[in-house]
């Protein structure tokens, strides 16, 4: 998808590189990412003068816009977003992306290594076991895919719309695959589709797994409160929950947990 920036040139007094405020740009899509957004544009001691953009890659059909610019579509990888850098002047660059964004969390690195602009990783913390929990955890969809047939037999997919093509040759097995898009084929020969945007309430999540008879979750440990009730409900009901483990950032980036620490950051980082 090209890129389009939808809210319009930054306002005159907001340049690029204005004054110590600076130029952050955000490459966003999470709700980490747009509550910074948000603390920067319009939270108590929010710098007028500093411009802040949020870029958004575009997989999602109706994404939720945050505060401040938004730009939507990819820079044509490292060497693009390098420009882009330039270009916009930015003075630092925030990686909100989804934890398992691995191409763009790499591309941020280079492209920060390239220009010298700050990188910052933000990252809420992942998940944790409790007590009651049956955790099997991977490294990879394949991983998962090979350790199905040994637990269940309907499977709830929560990992996102991309990567079915891992499960596609497990046909003896019953899916039901949530996303808030249509996945990518390919798929498995049996499998439901489930549209929905979460959060999801403890009460919705319980209900999705009795409702359907699933007898193993599928998840990637994105972590986070916002998507974490399907947890509970399985241990809950014992389910056992298959959870693909989440890669670490690029090397030598420093990593906010929180977006309090992300703005403490660029208080001292040129943004």
């Amino acid at each position: 998808m090209p890129a389009a920036d939808t809210a319009g040139p930054p306002p005159e007094g907001a340049r690029p590189g204005a004054g110590r405020a600076g130029h952050v740009l955000i490459l966003g899509g999470t709700t980490e990412a747009r509550r910074l957004a948000a603390a920067l544009v319009t939270g108590p001691g929010a710098d007028p003068a500093r411009l802040v953009t949020s870029s958004l890659a575009g997989r999602v059909a109706e994404p939720r816009l945050p505060a401040g610019r938004v730009r939507i579509g990819g820079f044509g990888g490292a060497a693009g977003l390098a420009d882009w850098l330039r270009a916009e002047r930015v003075d630092a660059l925030v990686d909100a992306t989804h934890p398992f964004a691995e191409v763009m969390s790499r591309n941020a690195a280079e492209a920060a290594a390239a220009t010298g602009v700050p990188l910052l990783a933000l990252r809420r913390p992942g998940w944790t076991p409790a007590a009651g929990d049956r955790w099997y955890e991977v490294a990879s969809l394949a991983e998962a895919a090979a350790l199905l047939p040994g637990l269940g037999r309907r499977i709830f997919l929560t990992t996102g719309r991309q990567g079915m093509a891992a499960f596609a040759g497990l046909d003896a097995l019953h899916f039901l695959a949530r996303s808030v898009d249509p996945p990518a084929p390919p798929m498995p020969a049996h499998t439901d589709v489930l549209l929905a945007r979460g959060p999801f309430t403890l009460d919705e999540e319980r209900a999705v797994l009795r409702e359907h008879r699933i007898d193993v979750l599928v998840t990637k440990d994105s972590g986070g409160a916002a998507t974490a009730a399907k947890l509970t409900a399985a241990r809950e009901l014992g389910v056992p929950v298959v959870i693909v483990r989440r890669p670490e950032p690029p090397g030598g980036v420093p990593v906010a947990e929180d977006v309090a620490a992300a703005v403490a950051w660029l208080a001292t980082a040129g943004g």
